[in-house]
């Protein structure tokens, strides 16, 4: 009996949907509540307008740190225009690149 309830609970455990990302607008936030963001979160979908076509938003996945990135990533040193600064030092996830594998 006991062992049925154990494996009906990993069973529910593991069929449970992975919580969303939040979304914020990283140009409507200062860069200091966006990196306090990612520390408390872990990672966020952060979305700015395009520099060059403003008409365009432009969004990804930002981490703390590679751990909270998906399989295969890491978290890249890059930059969001934040409310207050045109480059906010944030970490987006990427893929590990493998040149030359096939």
């Amino acid at each position: 009996m006991k062992r049925t309830v154990v494996l009906a609970i990993c069973a529910a455990t593991i069929a449970m949907p992975a919580h969303a990302l939040s979304r914020y607008d990283s140009t409507r936030l200062s860069c200091a509540r966006i990196q306090e963001i990612l520390k408390s979160e872990g990672a966020a979908v952060l979305r700015y307008p395009s520099p060059r076509i403003p008409a365009l938003t432009l969004y990804d996945t930002y981490a703390f740190h590679s751990g909270y990135c998906g399989y295969d990533q890491y978290a890249k040193p890059s930059y969001v225009p934040s409310q207050d600064r045109k480059r906010c030092p944030v970490r987006v996830c990427t893929d590990n690149s493998r040149t030359g594998d096939f």
